[in-house]
């Protein structure tokens, strides 16, 4: 079933009072090495493992603080500028704790609306955000 908004007004508050977002469940990424990319997720981001439904393919289901990260494997994961943000409470602690870790992390320069910001790799080449709200 497929609804849409008639473009009016009460259009719109219709399908908004049915689709109420209520947060972001999940976040899936493919990786090309999933044992790999659990060991950066898990032990290096400190994301821990939930338990996964058998799909046929390999993958883990991380929790990242109640929303989750999925990852999936593939052998030709996407990179680029496509990315998610991880939340953190001390930008600064926590590119150092990853720098100690031999991770390359790219801080930039602050931009007022869009808090304190970071970005780095997994061992896949996804593009990950490090943020702390301002």
């Amino acid at each position: 079933m497929h609804l849409r908004s008639s473009g009016g007004p009460s259009g719109a508050n219709l399908l908004f009072a049915i689709v109420k977002p209520s947060g972001i469940h999940h976040v899936a990424i493919c990786v090309n090495d999933e044992d790999k990319a659990l060991a950066f997720y898990r032990d290096v981001l400190g994301l821990s493992v939930l338990p996964r439904p058998d799909f046929g393919f390999g993958g883990y289901w991380l929790d990242a603080g109640g929303q989750q990260v999925h990852l999936m494997q593939s052998e030709h994961p996407a990179t680029g500028s496509h990315h998610f943000a991880i939340r953190v409470d001390n930008l600064d602690a926590a590119v150092e704790y990853l720098r100690e870790r031999g991770i390359e992390v790219h801080p930039v320069p602050h931009m007022e609306g869009a808090g304190y910001q970071a970005f780095l790799h997994d061992p896949s080449g996804n593009f990950i955000e490090l943020n702390q709200p301002e």
